[in-house]
């Protein structure tokens, strides 16, 4: 994760630089050594100064370009924004008057079809059913039956209106034929506003009968002031003719005749500007209520309604200034983090210039060792094979002086011999290729080759090193030398953390899907912070005396050997590694 992003950052800061170094230094003929130094302070300052004159322009221009466009197109464009919100308005109500007056025409529409005529026929019964109305719904004045000729059957209500004939008035007429019908607000004998909801049912053959209810107009006065309006604004309700069907705070009372002459709505939300010698400019918006005769009228002075986006252009000029602002010093300072990184990622790309070509060295110095391993292996083959004939010669002369102080010399050359044959192959085994090559291993030899390199050192600093191997250990499928430099690394890092006379544990046992090997030490452990770093490449806690390559290496071979590393550790107490290895590697991880 981390080497991903250096190379990003790394990538970046050359690709920048060479579109902005190349401007700036023109034909200095540099050479490329020093293009790629870093410490050329004058370059990343020509850098920061042209980062932010192309950040500045893509910035702002766009900026100015719009700013202008609405500057043109105010006139236009804060008029129909400026009544956007009345116009929302408008509509929220419009729908609340239709919600209440749908409500109404469909409890009565209900109470005409849930009961015969006989039982709305019956006074008692229907001034019962008046009561739960009025109760449940709340509104309603009155409550009349009326046969197919306009005759009142039965009434439940304050007047003395059982008898009366409506055959010829128009309401009458116009409910038998729509099925419905909705009043203009009047007063009637009543003396107070009131309209009337007449709802016509069909009960078979020659069986018609209209059922009118008489609803007061208090519950428009609550909807419009549930609006919410500013002294200067006014909302009312007008008939088809110019009626005012509510007071208006501006117009008149109710049942006056509006002073403005408009259109007639069609629908959702209008705009209508007009005039009179009695008002000033005013701007209504109207809109009609559905199935009735109502058009709820919104008014508010012209130049109120544009005095408030007026202001909000001013507001809205000095936040496009403070943008300016803000956008210059986040400009400033993100290119000045920006050439920061790129700076700080040349430095590093040239560190690991610097550690690739130590760690080429080291590749080198293998190489050569795994050659002169292979060279010495010759003389010793020779030294070997004269040592082994002067023993037999030795043993089958008889009355040789000295016999047995020659044999035991003989001897010593040949286990010096072997011993230097086996330092020689393990060197080869290390130099061989990193490919990964599958074969059936066994950990616990290779656990006791690795520890052969370290016995003559943890005899020299007094170490104990304690060999836990289980017996019953099976065979895994894996990379007989990349194991081999895993175990190697980390236990050259536990002999490097332990004091003399530390000890270090290595133990290895079966697990469920595989097996586990912990390399143990006493040493001096690691913080939470050194912890997370200790996979990264060319991180080390050695100083020149580490390259850093050592525990990435080994993280990077296991993770290709299937498996994965964990690692304990306490400032103070010691650290514990522990290696998971799969019984066999899935065909995804090897690679």
């Amino acid at each position: 994760m981390m080497s991903r992003e250096f190379w990003r950052c790394s990538f970046l800061g050359r690709a920048v630089g060479e579109l902005f170094f190349d401007r700036a230094s023109g034909a200095s003929g540099g050479t490329d050594a020093e293009d790629a130094s870093p410490a050329a302070p004058g370059r990343f300052a020509v850098l920061r100064r042209n980062l932010m004159v192309v950040m500045l322009i893509v910035s702002l221009l766009p900026l100015g370009v719009i700013a202008a466009i609405s500057h043109m197109e105010s006139g236009r464009a804060l008029r129909e924004q400026g009544l956007l919100p009345l116009k929302g308005l408008v509509n929220k109500t419009k729908h609340s008057f239709e919600l209440y007056l749908a409500e109404r025409k469909s409890a009565v529409s209900f109470i005409a079809s849930a009961y015969s005529f006989e039982d709305l026929a019956d006074q008692r019964h229907l001034e019962h059913i008046f009561q739960i109305m009025s109760r449940e719904f709340g509104g309603f004045v009155d409550l009349g039956l009326i046969d197919s000729q306009g005759l009142q059957v039965s009434y439940a209500g304050p007047y003395a209106l059982k008898g009366r004939r409506y055959g010829e008035h128009e309401w009458f007429q116009e409910v038998m034929v729509m099925g419905v019908h909705v009043s203009d607000v009047f007063l009637g004998y009543r003396s107070f506003p009131h309209f009337v909801v007449a709802v016509k049912h069909d009960g078979g053959p020659g069986r018609t009968w209209v059922l009118r209810a008489t609803i007061n107009t208090t519950m428009f006065d609550d909807i419009i002031a549930s609006m919410g309006l500013d002294p200067d604004s006014d909302a009312f309700i007008i008939n088809r003719d110019g009626v005012l069907q509510t007071d208006s705070r501006f117009f008149g009372h109710i049942l006056q005749a509006f002073p403005f002459s408009l259109p007639q709505p069609r629908g959702e939300a209008e705009t209508v500007q007009a005039s009179s010698p009695a008002h000033s400019d005013m701007i209504f918006v109207t809109a009609a209520i559905s199935d009735t005769p109502f058009t709820l009228v919104l008014s508010k002075p012209e130049q109120v309604a544009m005095h408030a986006w007026d202001r909000l252009r001013s507001e809205m000029l000095a936040v496009l200034l403070v943008s300016v602002v803000l956008v210059v010093l986040g400009v400033r300072t993100l290119s000045s983090r920006l050439v920061r990184r790129i700076e700080d990622s040349d430095r590093r790309r040239e560190a690991m210039l610097h550690n690739m070509e130590h760690a080429n060295k080291l590749a080198s110095i293998g190489r050569l060792a795994a050659g002169v391993a292979h060279e010495i292996n010759n003389p010793l083959a020779i030294i070997n094979e004269k040592a082994g004939l002067m023993e037999d010669l030795v043993s089958i002369m008889d009355a040789m002086p000295y016999k047995d102080r020659f044999l035991g010399l003989t001897r010593s050359i040949i286990q010096s011999v072997e011993r230097c044959s086996n330092i020689t192959h393990r060197l080869l085994g290390f130099a061989r290729r990193m490919d990964v090559r599958l074969e059936k291993v066994d950990v616990n030899a290779v656990l006791s080759e690795v520890s052969g390199f370290l016995e003559r050192e943890a005899l020299y600093r007094n170490i104990e090193l304690r060999m836990d191997l289980s017996g019953d250990l099976p065979y895994i499928e894996s990379d007989h030398g990349q194991l081999q430099q895993v175990f190697l690394n980390i236990l050259n890092n536990a002999f490097s953390s332990v004091q003399d006379g530390g000890h270090v544990a290595v133990v290895s046992r079966p697990e469920a899907s595989g097996i586990s090997v912990a390399i143990e030490d006493n040493g001096h452990g690691m913080t939470e912070e050194v912890r997370s770093r200790i996979f990264e490449p060319f991180f080390t806690t050695k100083g020149n005396a580490g390259t850093g390559l050592g525990l990435s290496i080994t993280y990077g071979l296991v993770q290709k050997l299937g498996g994965r590393i964990d690692v304990k550790t306490q400032v103070g107490v010691g650290t514990t590694f522990t290696v998971l290895l799969p019984l066999q590697p899935s065909s995804g991880s090897v690679c």
